[in-house]
């Protein structure tokens, strides 16, 4: 999610980069820095924080008159938020400088290689690697380089490639990460997004995976990988500025409900080893360690306190270890018994959340074992945790959280496994059926957000509805809370989020006609007594919708007002899957409302106050 612009023509690079890299504020990032080809040298600015100290630091001296330029703002991943880690990178020599988005997989086997070679490194991060191996590479076109190099590198890839020898040219390449070219006359920019060149051209082409650019001021060549020569498909941005910082979406918040499917896949991205093993490098936690816990807390709040949720039945189920969770406002008052055989897990998707940070903070002091789960490296959370797992969600600028839940689910089930892979809890096969259970969860999520229409025609009806209730069993409990918050959250209506057999210890009082019920039954091993559950209700007049899985339709046909049939996965697993229709549920209710849900009332992205 990091932001990428290159320029080749005849204006002042600058001129074009920092406005650029200005119009992707938005993604979000933690430095930023922009290198310039003037044939005989290139120069490298760049700094940690925002754009405008960068700009600060560029006013501040001269620069040499370059043909060519690129820039970037990072979004860290690998190595901490500081000037030693943001891009651009080089090579030893210097000779090559790039700017990279996304994840690569294999960087420490290749950076090993690399230092076995006898190249040094300059920053921490796995982007570096790249440089180093396109400089090994300097008798072969830089084209050629890159495309050799794209057939070594794992992951995801979004490159932009400058050589000292050849200023006209920047060569880019694209592997899960989006990269898109616009078309000027005697000038060609390279960018992530297309809001980097829209003010100088509209006329653009997107890149495809396994695509490789080379970009001159007066041509534009694009090959696949393997150097079969591409005609490329030129598109006309029809877009105003704003709308094309959201990806051509209405609202930021419903972009990013569409890129959740990306945000899991990049969870998972380098985590999986072998098809029945998990590696979480980044714990850096001994197994002795995680095979004396004897108790497990988990520690969120708001959103992050239903991933916790979902925490506690994965770490349970898959290790049998006891598992506690807490509000973390409340964590420190009820005086909770830890000691050096307890394991912490604070969830917070800035790492910043003020009740988290204190709660950890008591827990530690305690002699508790940390993990800290957040999206945001080298945050507040990361720094006090004994171990840190990155959920890799990207920026999130709408306030309601979507895909960094989504992927703290995934990082919660992710974490389950890997503990009982330590402890073997778990046999391997059991493990390697999970762990497909969960390469398989990008595509599925592909699906269940095209069950939007259905989700629209729904929601359309129920605008001056002021009552609703979100129930689930067992891991469809959590979804059932995340769904009710998210509507309250957007929408401003009564949203109540139960246990699905609580219901009839007082709740369903409150059940009438005009009452809209959402049942969640994805989890099979609950899901007949949830279906009682929701028979009760719909006794009492509600409105029932039905979430289930693929093939479970005509089970819930004459219960069910409305169903919404999501993809099936295995239990825990298909909660991932069942959250996207709720979500897009709370978010059409409240547009239908005439409501703006990037920004709702009351509401901060992060709790910073206790």
């Amino acid at each position: 999610m990091c932001g990428i612009v290159g320029y080749v023509g005849p204006k002042a690079p600058l001129d074009i980069l920092i406005p650029g890299l200005e119009r992707l504020e938005y993604r979000g990032y933690d430095s930023a820095g922009v290198a310039l080809n003037s044939g005989s040298e290139i120069e490298i600015i760049k700094r940690a924080g925002r754009i405008a100290d960068l700009s600060k630091s560029i006013a501040a001296a001269d620069h040499i008159a370059a043909v060519s330029g690129i820039g970037h703002t990072r979004w860290a991943t690998h190595g901490a938020p500081t000037t030693r880690n943001a891009h651009p990178h080089r090579g030893c020599d210097g000779t090559v400088t790039l700017v990279h988005n996304g994840i690569i997989e294999n960087w420490a086997d290749l950076r090993t290689g690399l230092v076995e070679r006898g190249h040094t490194f300059g920053s921490d991060t796995d982007t570096e690697v790249v440089a180093h191996m396109l400089e090994e590479r300097a008798d072969m076109d830089l084209g050629d380089a890159v495309r050799e190099v794209m057939a070594v590198a794992d992951g995801a890839l979004a490159l932009a490639v400058m050589r000292k020898d050849q200023p006209d040219l920047i060569v880019g390449a694209r592997r899960g990460s989006p990269l898109v070219v616009g078309l000027g006359h005697g000038e060609n920019f390279l960018a992530s997004d297309i809001p980097a060149f829209l003010e100088h051209t509209r006329t653009m082409v997107v890149l495809d995976d396994d695509n490789v650019v080379e970009l001159r001021s007066d041509s534009v060549r694009i090959t696949h990988v393997d150097g079969t020569v591409l005609t490329p498909k030129e598109r006309e941005v029809e877009w105003d500025l704003e709308a094309a910082e959201r990806g051509g979406y209405e609202t930021f918040m419903l972009k990013e409900i569409h890129e959740q499917s990306t945000a899991i896949a990049d969870t998972l991205r380098g985590r999986i080893v072998s098809p029945d093993r998990i590696t979480l490098r980044e714990l850096e936690l001994e197994d002795r360690v995680l095979r004396m816990i004897d108790k497990v807390f988990v520690i969120a709040c708001g959103t992050s306190y239903h991933a916790a949720m979902m925490a506690k039945y994965a770490i349970e189920r898959w290790t049998r270890l006891p598992v506690e969770i807490d509000i973390a406002s409340e964590f420190r008052y009820r005086d909770p018994v830890l000691d050096d055989r307890s394991l912490v897990i604070g969830i917070s998707q800035s790492g910043e959340t003020i009740d988290t940070l204190a709660a950890v903070r008591y827990a530690k002091a305690q002699g508790a074992t940390l993990i800290g789960v957040s999206n945001v490296v080298d945050s507040a959370l990361a720094r006090e945790a004994d171990a840190v797992l990155y959920t890799r969600a990207g920026p999130e600028i709408g306030v309601a959280a979507t895909k960094t839940f989504t992927t703290q689910l995934v990082a919660m089930q992710l974490l389950g496994l890997y503990l009982a892979q330590v402890r073997g809890s778990m046999d391997p096969g059991r493990i390697g059926t999970m762990i497909a259970e969960l390469q398989a969860l990008p595509a599925k999520i592909e699906r269940a957000v095209e069950l939007e229409d259905r989700v629209v025609a729904m929601a359309s009806q129920w605008s001056d509805v002021r009552d609703f209730f979100f129930l689930g069993r067992s891991g469809d409990f959590p979804v059932a809370m995340e769904g009710a918050l998210k509507l309250k959250e957007i929408a401003y209506v009564r949203a109540e989020g139960y246990a699905a057999g609580e219901m009839k210890h007082g709740p369903i009082a409150l059940i009438e006609p005009g009452v809209v019920v959402v049942g969640v039954a994805t989890d099979t091993h609950v899901r007949a007594k949830t279906l009682s559950n929701m028979q009760e209700m719909k006794a009492r007049g509600g409105t029932i919708v039905m979430v289930v899985e693929a093939g479970d339709e005509e089970e819930v046909a004459e219960l069910a007002d409305h169903v919404i049939a999501v993809p099936r996965s295995a239990d825990l697993i298909c909660t991932v899957v069942a959250v996207v229709p709720l979500q897009l549920l709370a978010y059409h209710v409240a547009t239908a409302k005439g409501l703006d849900v990037d920004k709702p009332r009351n509401l901060a992205k992060t709790v910073t106050v206790e």
